[in-house]
């Protein structure tokens, strides 16, 4: 058997292969037009809103340059509005659109049986052991990559500062 086969590289990008063609086919068996990118960048937004491109492309490890392309797509599919920032008028914050919202709503229990799908060769214990080693390896390399990932500190809001989770 080639080397290959059991080289890590090798075997992550038939993972991501393998991903990506679940995720496109489950979006296009919906009637959806939308990429794994996509989601992730309306997954994000929804949880920070108002963020800029910039940050949102480090936010969820995509390349600065190309992420415009991705959010126009959002925009023009009345997903994702942009407005002009009050701090900087060079810059535009980001939104998810009502009907944004609601697709996320319909999609994230799809997107949670996808990754069942994605990883249907392992059982409950490995799929835990699985997402834990990956995680650290890929926190490991990060700093190797052409465009890492950048997680933003945000401030507490007042509910969470008191401790009150709701």
């Amino acid at each position: 058997m080639p080397e290959i086969y059991g080289m890590a590289g090798h075997l992550i990008r038939r993972l991501n292969q393998i991903s990506v063609s679940v995720f496109t086919e489950h979006m296009a068996a919906l009637g959806l037009e939308l990429t794994p990118i996509q989601f992730a960048a309306l997954d994000i937004l929804a949880d920070r809103p108002g963020m800029d491109q910039a940050t949102l492309a480090g936010t969820i490890a995509y390349d600065r340059v190309t992420i415009g392309g991705a959010i126009e797509r959002l925009e023009r599919k009345g997903l994702v509005i942009r407005n002009i920032s009050s701090r900087d008028r060079r810059a535009r914050e980001l939104y998810v659109s009502p009907r944004g919202k609601a697709l996320l709503e319909q999609l994230r229990p799809e997107i949670w049986h996808l990754q069942d799908i994605v990883l249907r060769g392992l059982d409950s214990a490995e799929r835990h052991q699985f997402l834990q080693l990956l995680q650290k390896a890929t926190e490991a390399g990060n700093e190797l990559s052409r465009a890492p990932l950048q997680l933003q500190v945000l401030p507490l809001s007042p509910a969470d500062a008191d401790g009150d989770p709701d």
